[in-house]
């Protein structure tokens, strides 16, 4: 039996620890300006925009300790370390994210009901300077997004902040120049509808890690064709792949092999082939082979995937 030792793997979610936690402080910046904005101005629009900044920043902050603690030593017995934390944060930070769209389409009921006076200048100041500062946070995180699920929930996060901003900046705009109160209201009901689909999406990504399933870009019928192109391959089953956390996909499978690797001394270059395949071909480092004898393969009593 052959294991790829390369262990030390830095997830993608701990590279992009750094845009993270500068992200967050952004975050945290947002909301004291909101909340301020929004005590002066009387605006339920930013007040409930600085609910989903808060939010947003918490899940941000949840995806930094996340990434952060998975990257620290474990016990022995811990043999994947802590990375599946990265996953656990995502799902939380999904439901978070559904939760708040919800209170969204709650707010923007009432405000459509009972619409009120606003200092319009003063929340398009705060919207402008949320804006911005989450437009810096999209931009920290985009590349890190398509590496780790985790950082990807934090992307959203901040994205659907600054969709946020935008709308309180034309709500504000609409109701200082035309003093119809109810266009926050809408802007509020593009946001949550923008939202919760691609939460679903997130969670749907989070659940198939946790499951185990394979990483959804790789077909395992590709994978056991170029296995069994391998010089010396002769069959291959139990072929697994998942993903222990973004950006580290593993790969095992049981390979018979023809002569005997164990009786000509085959099995060490046999074994490299079959590393070198996969990771070359798949992107897959982390990869757990058992070679068997051939001869073998008429005694086995047990259906094979």
């Amino acid at each position: 039996m052959g294991h790829d030792h390369s262990h030390g793997l830095e997830s993608a979610g701990m590279r992009n620890r750094g845009r993270l936690a500068v992200t967050f402080c952004l975050g945290l910046l947002v909301l004291v300006v909101q909340l301020i904005g929004a005590a002066i101005s009387g605006s339920l629009a930013l007040l409930a925009d600085s609910v989903h900044v808060f939010a947003d920043s918490f899940g941000v902050g949840l995806a930094l300790l996340a990434v952060t603690v998975a990257a620290r030593k474990t016990k022995p017995s811990r043999t994947f370390g802590l990375f599946r934390l990265e996953i656990l944060a995502t799902v939380f930070n999904g439901v978070l994210l559904l939760a708040l769209s919800g209170f969204i389409l709650y707010e923007a009921w009432e405000r459509w009901n009972s619409p009120s006076t606003i200092d319009a200048p003063v929340m398009l100041v705060a919207a402008v300077f949320g804006l911005v500062a989450n437009l810096v946070g999209v931009y920290l995180l985009r590349r890190g997004a398509q590496e780790s699920l985790a950082v990807k929930g934090a992307y959203l996060e901040v994205l659907s902040d600054a969709l946020g901003s935008i709308g309180v900046v034309i709500a504000a705009i609409v109701i200082w120049t035309t003093g119809w109160d109810r266009a926050d209201v809408l802007v509020s009901l593009a946001i949550a509808l923008f939202i919760i689909p691609r939460t679903f999406l997130l969670l749907r990504d989070a659940i198939n890690v946790l499951l185990e399933s394979a990483p959804p870009d790789l077909d395992l019928d590709e994978v056991r064709a170029h296995i069994l192109a391998v010089d010396g391959v002769a069959e291959v089953h139990d072929l697994h792949a998942w993903t222990i956390t973004s950006g580290m996909p593993s790969l095992s499978a049981h390979v018979f092999v023809d002569p005997d690797p164990y009786r000509d001394g085959s099995g060490s270059e046999i074994l490299l082939r079959l590393q070198d395949c996969v990771a070359d071909c798949f992107g897959i480092t982390h990869t757990t082979f058992q070679l068997e004898s051939a001869t073998h393969s008429e005694h086995e009593d047990v259906q094979h995937p």
